[in-house]
């Protein structure tokens, strides 16, 4: 007996130490002065570090655990290092902007962590009942989050998050209820069998189908995607930058994992359906921001449009050729991504302001002149964004557009194409804000903001010149 119980544990070890700690964390901080909560984020981080060390030792093995429900491989360990980096970044954005902004409350880390312990979870399942659990433990500190300033604009956004969130995890009980119906399992290789021996029915298309609405609202793909501006908008910006990365990496894993492991089958079914998904994504996305004004909100329409980008890699997932090829420009462009998001988001909280001052785009007129160093950042970040050389951005792009083409999907590859042209417009915009008008703007200077925002920088910047070795992870990381 003690054998398969150490493997159970070995499989999910990164993720128990993040939820062991964040309990822990709970109450140790009980004990320590409200005059001294930085050691609770000291705690937080320690604690993120050491579960980011366990996970890079796991590389390269292989286990799985609890009767097939969770799995340790190449996938879940690329996926769990990403996600435990993401916490480390959001914590770096959040600990002087919470202190600035009155929001200093030390269960903000224990809800981090949390969150963070859900999407590993989720990078791990194999089996839909794990798949359901992980995203309510994931979304449930982040409806919590959203609403932690206790403003009103929060409070709406963490209401709203609430309700639609639960709208969607609706959704994905659902339709595990109709695969379990269709298969009698909800394990992902046992309806992967079923569904190759030629007894796929309606009902198990239906249910994947409900799956992936469930999917898109968390990943934020259009028509799921209208709580986004309000919710980026509402709640305190280190959350939405937090959740921008952590909730859209945790979506398309789950994504990856549970249709191309399960429902390759049905892929003749659902390609349509994913090819539109991915257009309309990416054109609504981009075309949306275009009149946007305020910085949060350009950037929600800008996550709708690379949750378009993304899903383009996933189109072939059918295609046993094409498919890993596919969904390792995915992760390569999961990584670009998120490195990219956290840099923007880390100027964005330099200049904000109390009371939502600080956001407009007018407000960057001159950064250029006053803090040349933060203005070079942010160029270097929306050239990535749009897709320029050499920066991360450009690197991914060419990688789902080269998948499109080679799934037989040009037409979805020159949409790609177009909507960057577009986006060129608003994030070039902001440059132009930047260097070519006058304005007085004032940026907070903290030690661990400027550290996240300049390593993201350079990140963007120097990888893109040695993209292969990410790549080649990325490639080794496709679960077998």
């Amino acid at each position: 007996m003690t054998q398969p119980q150490f493997i159970d544990f070995y499989t999910l070890m990164p993720f128990l130490i993040i939820s062991v700690w964040a309990c822990l964390l709970l109450l140790v901080d009980l004990f320590i002065p409200n005059d001294r909560k930085g050691i609770t984020v000291a705690l937080a981080v320690l604690g993120l570090v050491i579960a980011l060390g366990y996970s890079v030792t796991q590389v390269g093995l292989a286990s799985r655990g609890f009767n097939n429900m969770v799995v340790l491989d190449g996938f879940s360990t690329f996926a769990n290092i990403l996600l435990l980096a993401s916490g480390l970044l959001g914590i770096a954005l959040s600990y002087g902007y919470n202190s600035r902004m009155g929001i200093n409350r030390s269960e903000y880390y224990t809800l981090m962590l949390f969150s963070v312990g859900g999407m590993m979870l989720m990078a791990q399942a194999t089996d839909l009942i794990i798949v359901f659990l992980a995203l309510e433990l994931l979304s449930i500190p982040l409806y919590v989050l959203a609403a932690i300033s206790r403003k009103r604009d929060a409070e709406e956004s963490g209401v709203k998050y609430f309700l639609l969130g639960a709208f969607a995890s609706g959704f994905v009980v659902y339709g595990t209820a109709l695969i379990f119906g269709a298969t009698g399992s909800t394990n992902l290789a046992d309806i992967f069998y079923a569904a190759s021996s030629g007894t796929s029915s309606l009902l198990l298309t239906i249910g994947a189908a409900l799956l992936l609405v469930g999917f898109g609202f968390k990943v934020a793909a259009v028509p799921f995607h209208m709580w986004t501006p309000d919710v980026y908008q509402g709640a305190p910006t280190a959350v939405t930058a937090f959740m921008a990365a952590g909730a859209k990496i945790a979506g398309f894993v789950a994504l990856f994992r549970v249709f191309a492991t399960a429902f390759p089958a049905l892929s003749a079914d659902l390609t349509d359906i994913l090819w539109a998904l991915s257009a309309l994504t990416m054109i609504v996305g981009n075309l949306s921001a275009l009149s946007q004004t305020n910085i949060k909100r350009l950037f929600a329409y800008s996550a709708i449009a690379h949750a378009g980008y993304i899903l383009m890699a996933f189109v072939p997932y059918g295609n046993s050729e094409v498919a890993p090829t596919a969904i390792a420009a995915g992760l390569f462009y999961l990584v670009a991504y998120a490195v990219t998001n956290f840099g923007s988001w880390g100027v964005v909280i330099a200049l904000e302001k109390a009371e939502g001052k600080g956001l407009e785009l007018s407000d960057y007129a001159g950064l250029a002149k006053k803090y040349p160093a933060l203005a070079i950042a942010m160029t270097i970040f929306m050239l990535s964004f749009i897709g320029f050389p050499p920066t991360l951005g450009m690197v991914g792009k060419f990688y789902l557009f080269r998948s499109a083409l080679a799934g037989g999907f040009p037409g979805l590859a020159i949409i790609g194409v177009v909507t960057s042209l577009i986006s060129a417009y608003y994030y070039l915009r902001i440059v132009v804000n930047m260097y070519m008008k006058e304005g007085d703007p004032v940026a907070e200077r903290e030690p661990w903001l400027g550290f996240a925002t300049a390593l993201t920088a350079v990140l963007t910047v120097v990888v893109s010149f040695v993209p292969q070795f990410l790549f080649l992870l990325a490639s080794t990381a496709i679960f077998k």
